[in-house]
């Protein structure tokens, strides 16, 4: 039942309750019995995730139907995965094999969602610029086509990426970044998610998460991430070459991600229309950095800080999660401990097929 909204101010201190409780009915919500991690009033909402048996769809999916959320899924599975077979039991669980791209397809799906997360993108620089059209159709053309059929009352989540604050020169100089920083993408991947963003925020009920670069293991893996990548090779090859082993980054667990959104999901009144950035605030560390923790967990293994050439990628930033902080986001797994996960992980994976390029 929903609770009065007087008592609702009182427990959780919600600027928006009456409102939100009032108009449940209304927009097709239902309120489950009990409260959420961050004492909410738990919402059953009716949500979309594009891309949703991807790297993050594959552990957030499971998160929102553990919360008696309906969750449709829309997904091509370009890489034969069946990521979300562990939930194909739920009633609450559904699954379109199709393209965000073709508007039959998707528009429905739009309609009827009360929360839209759009997952689905060709994810990274290497592979958008090994496949550029397809990249911008479907990060860019397909997601702001997306928002022309958006209704007021319907909520939007939106993975973006820190890589739009580019390279901010030497450390400690210009690389201090918040959500108000100057952008400076580098990549064709970085310049649409920022067009994206642009778009997104004309939307007042949607928020705009900045990831870090993620790490950890899921049903659908990536090797390819940074962290993913030299933990991977230390495990296998015992050795890897540095470029430019100053430059940093930030870094974030993939559940602390769903993590994430699952908060943005119970505080979109007081989110809505912002910007997040989403890293751990003790984990911006340069290359070498990074590799001296994981030096720490597999101790044969050895790097070489190359004395000429240059990484591709320019990344090379610090960055402050404060924001989201503020907003009650803590995450629950550190760089040690996702070393650690990774390690036990890539004991039973040696394949190429479980990144994106």
């Amino acid at each position: 039942m929903v609770a009065p909204c007087k008592e609702e101010q009182r427990r959780y201190g919600q600027k928006r309750a009456c409102y939100k409780y009032r108009n449940l009915k209304r927009f097709g919500y239902s309120v489950t019995k009990g409260t959420n991690r961050q004492g909410s009033i738990a919402v059953s909402y009716n949500i979309l995730v594009t891309g949703g048996a991807g790297y993050l769809g594959s552990i957030l999916v499971p998160a929102l139907l553990a919360r008696d959320n309906r969750v449709t899924v829309l997904d091509n599975f370009m890489y034969r995965q069946n990521s979300l077979a562990q939930v194909c039991d739920n009633p609450n669980f559904s699954v379109v094999n199709g393209d965000v791209r073709v508007n039959a397809v998707i528009k429905p799906l739009v309609k009827s969602a009360d929360i839209i997360i759009p997952l689905a993108a060709l994810v990274g620089a290497p592979l958008c610029n090994k496949d550029p059209v397809t990249a911008t159709t479907t990060n860019r053309d397909a997601i702001i086509n997306m928002f022309s059929w958006l209704s007021k009352e319907q909520r939007l989540l939106m993975p973006t990426t820190n890589s739009a604050y580019g390279s901010g020169g030497d450390v400690g100089r210009h690389n201090f970044c918040d959500e108000n920083s100057p952008l400076n993408p580098i990549s064709h991947y970085a310049k649409e998610k920022l067009e994206v963003e642009q778009a997104l925020m004309d939307h007042e009920n949607a928020i705009s998460f900045r990831l870090a670069t993620v790490f950890g293991m899921a049903p659908r893996m990536r090797i390819d991430l940074l962290v993913n990548d030299f933990t991977y090779r230390a495990v296998h090859d015992r050795a890897v070459v540095l470029f430019e082993s100053h430059f940093k980054r930030n870094y974030i667990h993939i559940r602390d991600v769903a993590n994430a959104f699952l908060l943005g999901l119970d505080k979109v009144d007081a989110m809505g229309g912002e910007i997040y950035n989403v890293g751990l605030s003790d984990a911006n560390l340069s290359k070498k950095e990074l590799c001296d923790r994981i030096q720490q967990q597999v101790a044969d293994f050895v790097y070489v800080e190359a004395e000429v050439g240059r990484d591709p990628d320019q990344r090379n930033y610090i960055v402050s999660n404060e924001k989201i902080e503020s907003m009650g986001f803590r995450p629950r797994y550190s760089l040690d401990s996702g070393i650690t996960e990774l390690i036990k992980g890539f004991s039973m994976i040696k394949n190429t097929r479980f990144g994106n390029i």
